[in-house]
């Protein structure tokens, strides 16, 4: 009577708490590093440097923050749908990277990928201060998200264009993918045309 339950104790606590403490500060932490280092770079730019492009090939600074902001959703999302489908364990074997893996990958900008619809800057929520806060919101409901969720992360997959990631990796890819374009910010800003003001 007592070790059944024990058993059963121990899979409710299996069930409701499907990633490590660990696993979720250090997914928190890193949410909270990229959204800062993003706010960082890109405070006390004036419009002129915001919209200011070498060429018309190359995004802004405003078009990069809103490419972010469009990413945070549309990343979220894909992460979410990952959790319609069935869990299945036997697929970890499979995964390409581990956790730090997936943010070096992400994080590399010899790495490129053709920008696909939905992702594309428009302009669709303003001035640069108005899509700022478009993707301060939607961060600050993932890291809730991540704070409170007991979906099963770990055992759920998507297949992203360098491999099989677990939900729990698309969501460290999504704040990677921040840290990305928050270089892209960076190097443009480091070009000799850059607008002093």
């Amino acid at each position: 009577m007592l070790l059944a339950g024990l058993f059963a104790f121990a899979s409710f606590t299996i069930a409701t708490d499907p990633i490590t403490k660990k696993e979720r500060e250090e997914a928190i932490s890193y949410f909270k590093e990229t959204q800062k280092a993003l706010a960082d770079e890109i405070r006390g730019l004036t419009e002129n440097q915001f919209n200011w492009k070498p060429a018309d090939s190359i995004w802004s600074v405003a078009e990069c923050v809103e490419h972010i902001a469009l990413s945070e959703k549309n990343i979220f999302d894909w992460a979410m749908s990952t959790l319609k489908e069935n869990a299945d364990p036997s697929k970890r074997s499979q995964l390409k990277f581990d956790d730090e893996g997936v943010k070096k990958f992400i994080t590399d900008r010899s790495f490129r990928v053709k920008t696909r619809e939905g992702f594309i800057p428009t302009g669709q929520f303003g001035n640069t201060e108005k899509t700022l806060a478009v993707f301060n919101e939607r961060r600050e409901a993932l890291i809730k998200y991540m704070k409170e969720t007991n979906d099963d992360l770990r055992n759920h997959f998507a297949q992203a264009p360098f491999g099989l990631v677990d939900t729990y990796q698309v969501l460290i890819f999504l704040s990677g993918h921040t840290r990305r374009h928050t270089l892209q910010i960076a190097e443009l800003k480091s070009l000799p045309g850059f607008p002093k003001m």
